[in-house]
Parts: C-alpha cells; sequence; structure tokens
C-alpha cells in the first residue's frame, strides 16, 4: 500500500509541481490515515478493500480527537484525491469516498496591517546602513511592493532584477514568470542593496540568490520570517506580523486604491479569480 502511497506523493511533486511543504502535508496525513487502517483493520492488505465505511469511520474518530474542522477538511481532502488518483489509473475499481462529506470550515478573512503600521514596519530596517539592514529594507520594500510569496523571495536571483525597466521578474509556483512592476523607491532600495549590502555578503561570486544570510548564501524562509517577526518586534506592532501579511496588506490596499480585481490576481499570482476575491469580502467588512 505504501508503494501507491509513493506513486501518488511524486506524481504530486512531479506532475502537479506541489511544494515539498505541500507535498510533506500530504505524506502526512495519508500516512495518518495507513496507519489507522492497518491498526483498525490489521486483515486490509491493499487499498482496493477500504470501504465507505472505513472512511467515515475515520473522519469521526478525528472528529473525537478534536481536531479543527480545518484540519479534519485538509485530511479529507488528501484521501479524496489520493482515490481519485488511484481510480483514473484503474489501481481501485471504486471509490470509497464518493459520499464522503467533509466538515464545513468558515473561511477566515486574512489579516492585514493598516497602512501606517506598513509604513512603521518598512521604516524599522531603514535606519540601519549596514549590509544587513540594506538587505533587510530592500526585502521588506520588496515583499510589499508586490505581493509576491515567500518561497517566490528567497528563490530571486539578482538577475529577476530590472532596476532600468522597473521590472521584477518573479518566478511562480508552477515554473511561469511573471513580471511585477516596482516602484521608484522600491528601485532606489534595491539598487542601494545591490551596490552597497550584498557585495558585503556575497562569500562565492558563484552565488546567484538575491537575498543572502550571514554566510552568504541563499537566504531561507525560516530566515526571512525571523526577519519579518524581529522588525514587527521592534516597530512596536500589536498584530502577529507573519511574511504573509504582507502579502495580504498588498492585496488589500491595492484593492482600497481602485486597482482592479483581476489585475491584483495577475500580481498576486492566483490561479483563480475566486481566491482573489476574499480581499473584496475583507474590504467589504473594513466599511462597515
Amino acid at each position: 500500500m505504501e508503494d501507491q502511497l509513493s506513486s501518488f506523493l511524486d506524481f504530486l511533486s512531479k506532475e502537479r509541481n506541489y511544494s515539498e511543504n505541500t507535498t510533506a502535508a500530504y505524506r502526512n496525513d495519508l500516512g495518518q490515515f495507513l496507519k489507522w487502517i492497518r491498526s483498525a483493520y490489521p486483515n486490509i492488505d491493499s487499498w482496493q478493500a477500504v470501504t465507505q465505511q472505513m472512511v467515515a469511520e475515520y473522519v469521526d474518530v478525528l472528529k473525537e480527537k478534536s481536531y479543527v474542522a480545518s484540519s479534519v477538511a485538509r485530511k479529507v481532502a488528501a484521501i479524496k484525491s489520493f482515490f481519485h488518483f488511484m481510480l483514473a489509473r484503474s489501481q481501485i475499481s471504486h471509490d470509497p469516498t464518493t459520499d464522503i462529506d467533509s466538515p464545513k470550515v468558515k473561511k477566515r478573512l486574512p489579516k492585514t496591517l493598516a497602512v501606517d503600521d506598513v509604513e512603521l514596519l518598512l521604516q524599522a530596517p531603514a535606519k540601519k546602513r549596514t549590509p544587513k539592514g540594506l538587505r533587510d529594507s530592500a526585502l521588506l520594500h520588496l515583499l510589499y511592493a508586490t505581493g509576491m510569496r515567500v518561497s517566490e523571495a528567497v528563490s530571486l536571483r539578482v538577475t529577476d532584477v530590472s532596476l532600468e525597466e522597473g521590472i521584477l521578474h518573479c518566478p511562480g509556483k508552477t515554473g511561469s514568470v511573471r513580471d511585477l512592476p516596482l516602484d521608484e523607491e522600491t528601485q532606489s532600495i534595491l539598487a542601494d542593496y545591490l551596490e552597497n549590502g550584498r557585495p558585503h555578503l556575497v562569500k562565492n561570486k558563484e552565488e546567484t540568490a538575491l537575498f543572502l544570510n550571514h554566510r552568504g548564501s541563499q537566504l531561507t524562509r525560516q530566515g526571512l520570517w525571523l526577519i519579518i517577526k524581529a522588525y514587527a518586534s521592534e516597530a512596536n506592532l500589536s498584530e502577529r506580523v507573519t511574511p504573509h501579511t504582507l502579502r495580504h496588506s498588498f492585496a488589500a490596499h491595492k484593492l482600497n486604491s481602485g486597482v482592479e480585481l483581476r489585475e491584483i490576481q495577475h500580481l498576486l499570482g492566483h490561479a483563480n479569480i475566486s481566491t482573489t476575491q476574499i480581499y473584496s469580502q475583507l474590504t467589504k467588512e473594513n466599511e462597515e
């Protein structure tokens, strides 16, 4: 049964281009399901033998263990995707999840910062004329100016920045690249970092990553998160600030300033407009 799980995870990673974190989440959720099957039904030796009743029982077990609705929904979605995959490849003759309902999850509105709080955050590293200070200033400004994802920011190469054109070539989740406009202030701060900050951080001339850590290597997601956390504390912001907070704030503030939803969808790299529409709800709530 592990072989089928491995094939499914390879499919997610190689054909669907899912990130390592997303694939790992599927691995954990499906591994947990398989562990329960073997414990509750030790005679089951194939996925073909798994019934709808078993899946429904497992969902009840998750609820009894006090998993929140969003966690149960995610685990059920993983199981459904797995069985859909096997059915499409004729590895099973029936789908035991067909009539299994996921718990309803109330969609929480994204947390955003007020414009004044964003300004406080952006100004926190501005007075530090050290290589790291210049890097952090460029990083924070770029995140808010473009709304890019954390994974996209740490994956940037020096060649992705075109200061002459005022464009950033942003690598997307599926290997695509979208061009994001840079305002004059962000261009200036990036130019300052490239000229006076990065050369003092780089240890290997062959390194092409735009944002570097103290070892001269590509900045990690965790490193980026810690940078934002530190400056949020320094700016005395009461709200919990994460890299995604800046992405949400970018989208909400753009919408408030009159930018069309379709344009924001493109800037954020959303595949579906429905994902972007959550910011319309956020705007309406703020108006009430």
